[in-house]
């Protein structure tokens, strides 16, 4: 077998990778069995609203891979991975947006509402392309992508890091949040891009599109996390790991240290993208506030509950977070963000390697336990 088959096949060798897709897989299937066989009335049946929701998190579980993979492994803090989640998701919406043709408002087969509304009289060269899925499913990769390369290229060229390359990434999260509000740009300025109909011919609105969403989030969170722990275990890995670690002795050992940033940077950007392009069509809307510095800063908030460089506890941490802020949101919403920074502060002062750590120190107590036995 060749190196660059054992290099892909190497995650499923490991056993954290076999409990977690074996894991996400009974979720995905325990949900499709209760949400199509149990009764409606059934306190076991799990409903389309439901569906959604859930869906919603495994989007927010790949975003938090993607940040981990980047802060765990590399060193690199990003507080603007929003920006990328954005992009994403507004490569889907513009194709989401196409497919309505003239079931708008307006009945124009071509133009968005908003674009008639403001008085547009043909359609932006960016929009072009936009209604055929292939190339707005590459738009989706290459969007966030090759934002990532060119801040990449110029911010690791000129060895920017630590503190000075978050404010620059957030920097760059707030410039686009700021840019994407205005209605000159063609992205539905504060209202966003909604009223989407379609998305590869299925109905959105139907329950069965709801559901197919949902298992399609999930097989994307599996193929992205397997495509990071081949990244992690293998030769890139560990050379990323010494430059979060030692940076300057990496160099001195000759290794190009701004390309391995710049390829993770990337790879992670666009999985960022792909998340963002799933969570379009299940919310049903994309505005500017996607960018907003604040959703940044909360990603990092979601890896650090679930531990840094484990990717599994990003999963875990994204998930809990956001369940628990749409339990907190609904009882007391105005407190929300008071107990997103207090939980934040508690465990980077008790829990500083999260939730994960936790799990891996009892995991090593009878192993001790019996050793000294």
């Amino acid at each position: 077998m060749s190196s660059s088959q054992n290099w892909l096949l190497r995650p499923f060798q490991e056993r954290s990778t076999q409990i977690f897709l074996s894991v996400l897989f009974a979720a995905l299937v325990a949900v499709t069995f209760l949400h199509l066989f149990m009764p409606q009335d059934s306190a076991l049946h799990v409903s389309a609203y439901t569906v959604t929701l859930l869906g919603k998190y495994l989007c927010y579980a790949l975003l938090a891979v993607a940040v981990d993979l980047v802060w765990g492994y590399l060193g690199i803090l990003s507080l603007g991975h929003g920006a990328f989640f954005a992009l994403g998701g507004y490569a889907m919406g513009m194709y989401l947006m196409r497919q309505i043709g003239d079931r708008g408002t307006y009945g124009d087969p071509v133009l968005p509402d908003f674009m008639v509304f403001l008085n547009w009289d043909e359609l932006p060269w960016y929009w072009l392309g936009f209604d055929m899925a292939w190339f707005a499913f590459i738009m989706v990769l290459l969007a966030p992508g090759i934002l990532a390369l060119v801040f990449g290229f110029l911010a690791f060229r000129s060895r920017v890091t630590g503190v000075y390359l978050s404010i620059i990434t957030q920097a760059l999260t707030f410039a686009l949040m700021l840019a994407f509000f205005r209605n000159e740009m063609g992205f539905g300025g504060n209202n966003g891009l909604t009223d989407f109909r379609d998305i590869l011919g299925f109905n959105l609105r139907t329950d069965a599109t709801r559901l197919g969403l949902f298992i399609a989030t999930g097989i994307a969170l599996a193929i992205g996390y397997v495509i990071c722990r081949a990244i992690v275990a293998s030769k890139l890995g560990r050379v990323s790991i010494a430059c979060r670690d030692a940076e300057a002795r990496t160099r001195f050992l000759g290794y190009r240290v701004e390309r391995v940033q710049l390829f993770v940077f990337v790879v992670s950007a666009m999985l960022a993208g792909v998340a963002g392009a799933l969570y379009v069509p299940q919310v049903g809307i994309i505005n500017p506030s996607e960018f907003s510095p604040l959703f940044s800063i909360e990603i990092v908030v979601w890896v650090a509950l679930g531990g840094r460089a484990t990717l599994y506890g990003a999963v875990i941490g994204a998930i809990l977070v956001n369940y628990a802020k749409t339990v907190f949101t609904g009882v007391m919403p105005d407190a929300w963000l008071f107990m997103l920074g207090g939980l934040f502060v508690l465990v980077t002062v008790f829990l500083p390697k999260g939730i994960a750590g936790l799990l891996q120190k009892r995991q090593k107590q009878p192993q001790t336990q019996e050793a000294t036995a």
